[in-house]
């Protein structure tokens, strides 16, 4: 009956010593400002998907803002102004078996990324992005190109969100 008595005690302690901590990041992302601004990518690739650029912009500001709890505005003068261009969107055959026949391709995006801290100039920096994912050379690009598109966008946005934010 003691010990558990005492664990009580240290375990009370230790919660209340803890939380007079003032800085909590489960994210490890650093933010010093209030307000982002992110506009809409541009879709320079030489092949074009229609909603490419929504859809990747919407990744882009859904991950930073559920990470961040920044302010979205549409302002000339916000803490965070994130830019940028698809510059690449292209499927390539990676394997083949024989000499004339495919069995994998790999569809490659690519963003250039240009982040304005207002607050740090020394945390700007201009970038490109680039990811891709492999599929069967049996299916066509249409049948997973949606699927593609997903999987390739969250580790953009994840790419993008952590050379903002944390540093990595």
């Amino acid at each position: 009956m003691r010990f558990s008595a005492l664990i009580f005690v240290l375990l009370f302690y230790s919660l209340v010593a803890l939380s007079g901590c003032r800085v909590y990041s489960f994210s490890g992302a650093t933010i010093e400002g209030k307000t982002i601004n992110i506009h809409q990518m541009e879709n320079r690739a030489r092949n074009i998907v229609p909603s490419l650029s929504a859809t990747l912009t919407d990744k882009i500001r859904r991950r930073i803002l559920s990470q961040t709890g920044l302010k979205p505005v549409n302002s000339d003068d916000p803490d965070y102004d994130i830019s940028g261009k698809i510059t690449t969107y292209e499927v390539t055959v990676t394997a083949a078996q024989g000499v004339q026949q495919a069995t994998r391709n790999r569809l490659t995006i690519a963003i250039e990324v240009t982040f304005d801290n207002k607050l740090n100039e020394k945390a700007n920096f201009t970038q490109t992005f680039t990811r891709f994912s492999d599929f069967s050379a049996s299916q066509t690009l249409q049948s997973v190109e949606s699927a593609l598109i997903e999987d390739i966008g969250n580790q953009l946005a994840d790419d993008i969100f952590n050379k903002a934010f944390v540093n990595w």
